[in-house]
């Protein structure tokens, strides 16, 4: 895609800049040059959102965000688990909007599959499964594997991050999991490490969501043709 086309906006909802430039670069490997990638990053959240509370809140600074850019931007990818102000977006804008906890479920439910979520963020488990449920997909969901301990902590130390999500993801398989996502934005490295592990498919969000918003742009222009 040309410089100057219209690009795709990545928000991470977290307010951590690394954490955003280690977003946009998973999300500029997936797309591998079908989308021009930008991002922004929130100032009101916290640097890991790791609590219901904190999600609520940082839904207004993201449909902020999503409104004042959208006139530039041709689609818009929410990078938390949770996906923060996605509806409101999907509602309000005339660009497609895509979650990474919504595309990453669409993705490991495909042909039916049962899917788990290993992720360092027992305080979301709620959520997370009100989203499988206000996706219908709450029958194939098996449930959330967490790992111990402080999640910022853990998400700082990559190998022990890798590690302990391993281990979650071997209890999502024993609990009939056919597909695990790795529930996180900011777990995205560890995600991507992953999926080269197990024999199962590890679903990686932030990839899932590349994936979903290049065909939702493919339709969108096919329609018009």
């Amino acid at each position: 895609m040309q410089a100057s086309s219209p690009h795709v906006l990545l928000i991470n909802p977290n307010s951590s800049e690394v954490t955003t430039g280690m977003m946009l670069a998973i999300a500029r490997r997936k797309a591998d040059g079908r989308l021009r990638l930008e991002a922004a990053t929130a100032t009101r959240s916290p640097s890991m959102i790791t609590n219901e509370t904190q999600l609520a809140a940082s839904a207004s600074q993201v449909i902020e965000i999503g409104h004042a850019q959208a006139a530039d931007c041709i689609g818009i990818i929410v990078s938390a688990y949770g996906d923060p102000g996605v509806i409101d977006l999907q509602e309000n804008l005339q660009v497609p909007v895509m979650g990474i906890c919504e595309a990453s479920m669409i993705d490991a439910s495909q042909g039916g599959r049962r899917f788990g979520v290993a992720t360092v963020t027992p305080d979301l488990a709620e959520a997370i499964a009100g989203r499988a449920a206000s996706l219908g997909l709450l029958h194939l969901y098996t449930g959330i594997r967490c790992t111990q301990g402080d999640p910022e902590k853990l998400a700082g130390d990559a190998e022990r991050l890798r590690r302990e999500l391993a281990a979650t993801v071997r209890l999502c398989i024993e609990d009939g999991a056919q597909a695990v996502i790795i529930g996180g934005g900011p777990l995205g490295e560890a995600a991507e490490y992953l999926r080269t592990q197990f024999d199962i498919p590890i679903i990686a969000p932030i990839g899932s969501a590349v994936d979903l918003m290049i065909a939702a742009l493919e339709n969108r222009d096919n329609s018009r043709n």
